[in-house]
């Protein structure tokens, strides 16, 4: 009973979560990203945009979003305060591609963290499919409710914990991010 109350409150708490305070957009690389998104309550600001690049092609286009703007990548992964990751993607990626590249991620960012978070890692990777060029997948972290994986505005899984989603961002705003571009453009830099 415990379970499915607490599945309840989860559920309820991101209702809204990816609704857009307000209609204005930021684009890049025709990617376009709210201004805003609204997460258990609060109002979240685009921090920045930057895109994911390698071998000279854009693979998606990651926007940061947070309550109060910030360029300190560890001040926001140490943080227990709602944040959120979109990516718009801007081709097609097979599902074993993304669970490669959030391995090496997770290797070269989060390290023993990473393996701490095995379990909570493993239940992200089993979301994973393949995207089409235009999909949007968003990760949103709220404080003690954990974090919402959306997939094209459908909720697809909740991984509990503030240390999963430090590991999680990590991927971004890590060392080893997977292009400086997409770091320093989340970043507002």
């Amino acid at each position: 009973m415990r379970t499915i109350r607490r599945a309840v409150a989860l559920s309820a708490a991101f209702a809204f979560v990816l609704s857009a305070a307000s209609a204005e957009a930021k684009e890049l690389a025709g990617a376009s990203m709210p201004d805003t998104l609204s997460v258990a309550g609060k109002t979240l600001k685009l921090n920045g945009m930057g895109p994911r690049k390698k071998a000279g092609f854009q693979g998606y286009v990651g926007g940061l979003y947070l309550e109060a703007p910030s360029s300190d990548a560890a001040a926001i992964l140490a943080a227990d305060a709602p944040k959120a990751v979109r990516m718009h993607f801007l081709r097609s990626v097979d599902r074993e591609k993304l669970v490669e590249t959030f391995r090496e991620g997770f290797a070269a960012n989060a390290g023993a963290k990473a393996q701490a978070q095995k379990a909570g890692i493993e239940k992200l990777l089993a979301t994973v499919t393949d995207v089409k060029d235009g999909s949007v997948t968003t990760y949103v972290y709220a404080p003690g409710a954990g974090t919402v994986v959306n997939r094209d505005g459908k909720d697809v899984a909740t991984i509990e914990g503030k240390e999963f989603a430090e590991v999680l961002f990590s991927l971004w705003l890590g060392p080893k991010p997977p292009s400086e571009d997409l770091r320093s453009g989340m970043l507002g830099r």
